[in-house]
């Protein structure tokens, strides 16, 4: 561009800006693939959602600071969030997550899922009295009233029905208001304390159960729930957890002190805590029902 004066001004291109963070493995296989084009769902004050335009499963990005709950699917970076609100494109793939003109990379993995190591029924029956009491001590409660699918579902698990316990599962996605409806983080909470201490304890008939549960929630989430908490459910049905609920099964495992990680799970939210801690304790005490030897039916 050419000024009357004679003047020429040179067009600059666009700054780009680089930023660095944490990544968990579950986005590994996003992150990894093909750059495709997101869009912001929604942006806090710690954190924003992007969401992967596919086909496929829901793939929602959280893109996090550190003092923000780390979930499961989520980037944490070591920068400032870059600017953005909801509506504005996006992209994610090769290795990276693009928002505006900040082009967020990789520089360490962390693992959502890691294995807890062995556990003992006897301890399982100690711990859960004590879960209980700072659950009803803490004042906060689910966000569902007691009864109803909730129930429906602790019995299921609790007998070793699947068919009781699916057609819970199945009332109880995206029941309740907000981005991750309470109804989600009950049974993302189950999930994984069926699969971890399932596991951890030899109470195959509960991973069984959470295998069935998974692939319910698998097959249902993205047409039942927000794009954010049927991807939250799809990470639970692997056995992938925020780090809060992660630290609670090491503190039910003896790894660490329960009781602060149990208080920190609760505060998460306005309810989401209470409802992963529900879920939790609810599949503590399904794999304790659920520690013998007989086989459950193959039939629903």
């Amino acid at each position: 561009m050419t000024l009357g004066t004679g003047t020429r001004i040179r067009h600059r291109a666009p700054v780009t800006t680089e930023a660095y963070g944490a990544a968990s493995t579950a986005l590994r296989p996003a992150l990894e693939s093909p750059r495709r084009p997101a869009r912001v769902l929604a942006v806090f004050p710690l954190g924003m959602y992007l969401e992967i335009r596919t086909e496929d499963e829901p793939s929602v990005v959280a893109v996090v600071t550190g003092e923000a709950t780390r979930l499961p699917n989520a980037m944490v970076l070591g920068d400032p969030l870059p600017p953005a609100s909801a509506g504005d494109e996006a992209a994610v793939g090769d290795g990276c997550v693009e928002v505006g003109r900040v082009t967020m990379r990789v520089r360490r993995w962390w693992d959502p899922a890691p294995p807890l190591g062995p556990v003992t029924a006897d301890r399982l029956a100690q711990v859960l009295p004590r879960f209980t009491e700072i659950c009803e001590a803490s004042g906060r409660r689910p966000g569902l009233p007691s009864g109803g699918a909730g129930e429906l579902l602790a019995e299921g698990c609790h007998q070793g029905s699947l068919a009781t316990a699916i057609n819970a599962a199945e009332q109880l996605m995206g029941l309740g208001p907000g981005l991750t409806p309470s109804g989600d983080d009950m049974l993302a909470g189950l999930l994984v304390a069926l699969r971890h201490l399932g596991g951890s304890t030899g109470a195959r008939r509960a991973v069984w159960l959470a295998d069935w549960l998974a692939a319910t929630v698998a097959f249902d989430a993205g047409t039942r729930t927000t794009p954010i908490s049927a991807t939250l459910l799809h990470c639970a049905a692997r056995g992938e957890a925020c780090v809060d609920a992660l630290a609670v099964l090491r503190g039910v495992a003896g790894r660490q002190p329960l009781e602060p990680a149990l208080r920190r799970l609760l505060q998460i939210g306005h309810t989401s805590g209470a409802d992963l801690a529900w879920g939790l304790r609810t599949g503590m005490s399904a794999v304790l029902a659920l520690g013998g030897t007989a086989r459950p039916s193959r039939a629903l």
